[in-house]
């Protein structure tokens, strides 16, 4: 189980930063993050689906009213005229079976576990990164203007990691090279060594932004101070 870093490993991966920042003229940042969203549109969806599907293929195996207790459980006449109240219940019993679906299936889903099962990991991947970008526009904006900048975001429950830079930063670096730097973190997380593996990612960052960027461009901007978010 992934949490959120100790005061001792806050302070680890603070130093990461600073040492990385302290050879390059970019700003270095780092988010965690328990979830980046809820998902609750993701429970939704399938709680509507199943609540359609579910109770058409109940259809072909003779449902009716009776299938629901207390729906139709009192005598019936069998004359063609009361065959309308009959139909009523079976509409009703056929809409207690779609709401119990909604439901069921709706906090089934909400579970977080099952939630990251259920989740495309297209979506996952694509709401992560737009998580992420907007975390870097949040840093241009109150940061020095075209100052370059990086940002490494986790999502702890969805399991993702995303690296951003600006467009100052993104003409310098090849993106081959984040992805080697993300697949390393993420092995990393997977081998539950989360401080140690962005104490590595941050100082290979600092190695490419040191090689790219070195701080002589930047001498005259005050010193960025080390920036992780949680």
């Amino acid at each position: 189980m992934v949490t959120f870093p100790t005061p001792e490993g806050r302070n680890r991966i603070v130093g990461a930063i600073r040492t990385a920042q302290a050879r390059t003229s970019s700003e270095v940042s780092c988010v965690l993050l328990l979830r980046v969203s809820s998902w609750h549109d993701v429970s939704l969806g399938w709680a509507a689906a199943a609540s359609l599907l579910v109770p058409m293929l109940l259809v072909p195996l003779g449902f009716d009213a009776s299938w629901v207790p207390g729906i139709a459980d009192s005598w019936e006449a069998v004359q063609l005229s009361a065959r309308d109240p009959t139909i009523a219940r079976t509409l009703g019993a056929y809409g207690v079976v779609q709401a119990a679906v909604f439901v069921l299936v709706f906090l089934v889903t909400s579970i977080p576990a099952i939630q990251r099962l259920v989740t495309p990991r297209m979506v996952r991947r694509a709401r992560v990164r737009r998580t992420a970008i907007q975390a870097l526009q949040v840093h241009d904006l109150a940061a020095v203007l075209d100052q370059p900048r990086l940002l490494i975001l986790v999502a702890l429950q969805e399991r993702c990691i995303e690296i951003v830079a600006n467009f100052a930063l993104c003409e310098k670096v090849d993106k081959a090279v984040w992805g080697e730097v993300v697949e390393d973190l993420a092995l990393a997380f997977r081998d539950g060594r989360h401080i140690e593996g962005l104490e590595a990612a941050l100082g290979r960052v600092g190695d490419l932004l040191a090689e790219a960027l070195p701080t002589a461009r930047f001498d005259q901007v005050s010193p960025v101070k080390p920036s992780i978010g949680v």
